[in-house]
């Protein structure tokens, strides 16, 4: 089943063992609920304004009044880290589910449509994915202004070419299965059979994978914001703050990239352990 699962989005899918099984399942969870309730629970117990400017304390180093420093505006870096958590993994996740949902549609109309749509709509996607996927948000950025609202669309739009073939083989596979060729014996149109057999049969597939595809989308995400192509300024996320700590490391300011650097590849971690654990589970539901 290992190779069942898609493409990164920017990289190709290299998947670390971290851990496997169910450890590495449970483990990765709990690390993605932490960031969550550090950023959407983290301001309610540590209720700074992350646009507040503090004067007479522009790059202090974490201490006890500032715990995560602040930046050369000196703004706290713990309240914009919280908030730029909210924004990187809310549109990390829409993203993720625009790309779930619009591959899996591709996928199965190809793979459950007469043989020239399958060819026709396979050659697109092959063509698509010929394409960087860094030079699709680029030219994108150029034509249209990446903001919050439009940032999950895109990159949805961009991500799901991988789970479209995926769903594409899942679905040929399938379709000629006992269960499938009964169903339709009995009179069970397309869309009975898509939705009722063929999903349900791909739900695990699908569970896992988009484990991987909110990595992605993170990853994304964050290398679109340092590139300074997603979350505009003064708004924070993880790849802004990340971007604008770069240019003031070199100075000794190491908070400025340390925290947020650390904060994305936690996100990453958390989803890969978890993903790794769905699918060495899978792996030995298979073998059993």
């Amino acid at each position: 089943m290992t190779g069942a699962t898609h493409g990164g989005l920017f990289f190709p899918r290299r998947r670390w063992r971290v851990t496997g099984g169910a450890a590495g399942e449970r483990a990765g969870i709990a690390l993605f609920l932490a960031l969550v309730v550090f950023s959407w629970a983290g301001p309610w117990l540590y209720p700074h304004d992350p646009l507040a400017i503090h004067a007479r304390h522009i790059l202090t180093a974490p201490g006890a009044r500032f715990p995560l420093g602040t930046d050369a505006l000196g703004r706290n870096v713990l309240a914009r880290l919280m908030r730029g958590g909210q924004a990187t993994l809310a549109i990390s996740l829409w993203a993720s589910v625009i790309g779930l949902l619009a591959g899996l549609l591709y996928g199965m109309t190809a793979g459950l449509g007469p043989s020239w749509l399958d060819r026709a709509l396979m050659r697109l996607l092959d063509t698509l994915l010929a394409i960087p996927t860094l030079v699709l948000m680029i030219f994108f950025a150029a034509i249209v202004p990446l903001n919050e609202a439009n940032l999950a669309p895109l990159l949805g739009l961009v991500a799901w070419p991988g789970i479209a073939r995926l769903a594409r083989n899942e679905a040929l596979a399938a379709r000629e299965r006992d269960y499938v060729r009964a169903a339709r014996q009995f009179g069970a149109g397309r869309f009975y059979i898509a939705r009722v057999h063929i999903l349900r049969a791909m739900l695990p597939l699908v569970i896992i994978n988009a484990t991987f595809l909110m990595a992605d989308m993170i990853l994304g995400l964050s290398g679109l914001s340092f590139l300074g192509l997603g979350i505009q300024p003064p708004h924070a996320s993880w790849g802004g703050l990340l971007n604008s700590g770069a240019g003031l490391a070199v100075i000794g300011a190491w908070w400025l990239i340390v925290f947020p650097g650390l904060a994305i590849f936690l996100a990453i971690l958390a989803m890969n352990m978890a993903g790794q654990g769905l699918l060495a589970r899978l792996d030995g539901e298979g073998r059993g």
